[in-house]
């Protein structure tokens, strides 16, 4: 017992004494790491504050998230290209890569796979081409209809096929409509206002969604390359293709060429499969005189009309541009035509981003760089870039291929304007030219007016004056309504020094064709009596805007049961960087009294 007490007693003895070893290292371990944390903080602090890196801007943490970003990088690539490569198949109908739209699977033009859309992700917009050559009449003829259209006028993903399958859909509806009413016989024959009233319900429901997603924007990002779109309105022309070549021939850069065609023919009486077709005939030709020395004239029924673009798209010089997108059409049969006015609205959305925007009539002949001389001519424009150029072409009689050879002409100033006498143009107000330039001068000059038939500008001009789909069947009151929209808006007009292009004008004796005797034929009332009464009662929104208050008040209008005339008016009116009446006054107008007055300031080209 004894000894098992003092073995156990040893033991425990010798145990306590292993710990208080144990102790004393531990004890002494922690003291010198507290030396050690002391030196370290006392260093610290004794370093200068641009020293003390904190994490943040260590190396390991920077390469780490220079790591991460490219990660993240490759991964939006990736999933970027995926989302497109849906998109070509789904939405275009096509592979990715394949640039061309080629209805019924045939194989696309080997020039076309260089086209820019190809390679530049900001261009996917001009893809698919639509082809420039018919059959292509009938929108339900185009693969993936539907979802071009609806994802333009949604604004997800706007394309110019989407926006050309907008309008051929709205032309079909009103083809549709315009035959219906046609056919209705005395004593209920069609009225003109039933005519005008089924115009803007479809007009309602097929443009204006498009209109009011894109208004007061592009719809497409605006190029910096002097890139040039040329909005042409052509009614049953046989100088179209001429003109097209004249264009691309003596252009510097025809590279950068688009062109916007709105054709207006009549293809004969077998057109193209599923598109219906009526007898050609020829405009009020002079065949002789009365009795009194008048004038006789007759109609006769006439072959198909040449189709110009198919002219220039067969020319082997010329299939390249028609191959590689920058030719843009859209066919109309001539009884489908709604007027001038409307065919440059059309033309006006096939514009597909370029940096300037030219309008001009579709029988024109082009002096050599054209293009880059009606660009130096707007840059060098006082208020550029808010400038539009615009002047009356001379004019040419004898043909030459859309080729102007002679030495260019110096420029003629719009300065001059008068209230028509005619009862048809019901006191509207017609432009002319003034005092043109004398050579010389060393900048272009202002003047109040933009003619229809030619005009450049660049193409912001587009989102402040859109142009306005209210107003078919007008033949007169454009040029005054764009003169003034666009100055109230901030824009300034100059004449061009020179006319490096010239105008076939065409006076009635030639006995061509006219829009007004197409809609005349259409609603079986030969002649222009018709058309004359549609554009009568649609001059007035022009009326209205203008500030005719002796017929075109908005209270005047209602009162007469025309308040259908001012459809969506005031998205299609003046600006408010200057105001309608210090247009007038600016420009010698007085509105009431019906009179224009001389222009001193645009004759003596005083204002830069």
């Amino acid at each position: 017992m004894k000894d098992r007490s003092s073995s156990s007693l040893s033991g425990s003895g010798a145990s306590n004494g292993a710990a208080d070893t144990t102790n004393d290292d531990y004890n002494d371990r922690i003291s010198q790491r507290s030396q050690r944390y002391r030196k370290v903080t006392r260093k610290r602090s004794s370093m200068p504050v641009a020293d003390q890196a904190p994490l943040t801007a260590t190396k390991p943490f920077l390469v780490l998230v220079a790591l991460l970003a490219v990660a993240l990088a490759i991964q939006f690539m990736i999933v970027f290209s995926w989302h497109h490569k849906r998109h070509d198949v789904h939405v275009l109908g096509k592979p990715p890569g394949d640039v061309t739209f080629a209805p019924n699977n045939e194989a696309p033009a080997a020039h076309s796979m260089s086209h820019p859309s190809k390679k530049d992700p900001a261009l996917a917009h001009l893809v698919p081409h639509l082809p420039p050559l018919p059959p292509i009449l009938n929108s339900q003829n185009i693969p993936n209809s539907k979802t071009l259209i609806d994802d333009t006028i949604s604004g997800r993903h706007p394309t110019i096929a989407g926006i050309s399958l907008v309008l051929c859909t709205f032309r079909a509806a009103m083809h549709k409509s315009n035959q219906e009413l046609a056919m209705r016989k005395a004593p209920n024959k069609v009225q003109r206002d039933e005519v005008h009233e089924r115009f803007v319900k479809l007009a309602q429901e097929h443009l204006a969604p498009l209109e009011s997603v894109y208004r007061d924007k592009p719809i497409f990002p605006i190029r910096e390359d002097d890139s040039i779109f040329v909005s042409l309105a052509s009614f049953r022309d046989s100088l179209l293709c001429d003109t097209l070549k004249g264009a691309f021939d003596q252009a510097k850069n025809p590279e950068k060429l688009f062109i916007g065609a709105i054709v207006q023919n009549c293809f004969g009486l077998n057109p193209y499969p599923g598109e219906p077709g009526v007898q050609c005939r020829t405009g009020a030709q002079v065949v002789g005189k009365d009795a009194h020395g008048h004038d006789t004239t007759k109609v006769s029924d006439a072959p198909p009309d040449r189709n110009g673009i198919e002219e220039f798209c067969n020319s082997p010089e010329h299939k390249q541009y028609c191959d590689s997108g920058q030719i843009r059409v859209m066919y109309l049969h001539e009884n489908e035509s709604l007027g001038p006015a409307m065919a440059r609205y059309y033309a006006s959305k096939l514009w597909g981003g370029e940096s300037y925007f030219m309008q001009v009539d579709s029988h024109l002949e082009f002096y050599t760089h054209w293009d880059e001389l009606y660009t130096n001519e707007c840059k060098s424009a006082g208020s550029f870039p808010k400038a539009i150029l615009s002047s009356y072409p001379p004019g040419f009689q004898k043909e030459n291929g859309g080729i102007l050879e002679n030495k260019p002409s110096p420029g003629a100033r719009l300065c001059t304007c008068e209230f028509s006498d005619s009862d048809v143009e019901a006191k509207i107000i017609r432009i002319n030219t003034g005092v043109g330039y004398s050579g010389g001068e060393e900048h272009p000059t202002q003047v109040p007016f933009i003619a229809a038939g030619f005009f450049f500008t660049p193409a912001g001009f587009l989102v402040d004056v859109p142009f306005d789909p209210y107003m078919p069947w007008c033949f007169m009151g454009e040029e005054i309504m764009l003169s003034m929209r666009a100055w109230t808006h901030g824009w300034d007009i100059y004449a061009p020094r020179k006319n490096w292009i010239a105008h076939q004008y065409r006076p009635g004796r030639m006995g061509l064709p006219k829009f007004w005797g197409s809609v005349g034929r259409l609603f079986n009332r030969p002649g222009p009596g018709f058309s004359n009464q549609l554009q009568l009662r649609l001059i007035k929104r022009v009326k209205h805007l203008v500030g005719y208050k002796d017929c075109c008040s908005r209270e005047k209008l209602m009162q007469d049961g025309d308040e259908l005339v001012l459809m969506d008016v005031e998205h299609y009116g003046f600006g408010d960087v200057r105001s309608r009446e210090d247009y007038l006054k600016w420009a010698n107008i007085d509105v009431d009294a019906k009179r224009c007055s001389s222009i001193g300031w645009c004759n003596k080209g005083e204002l830069l």
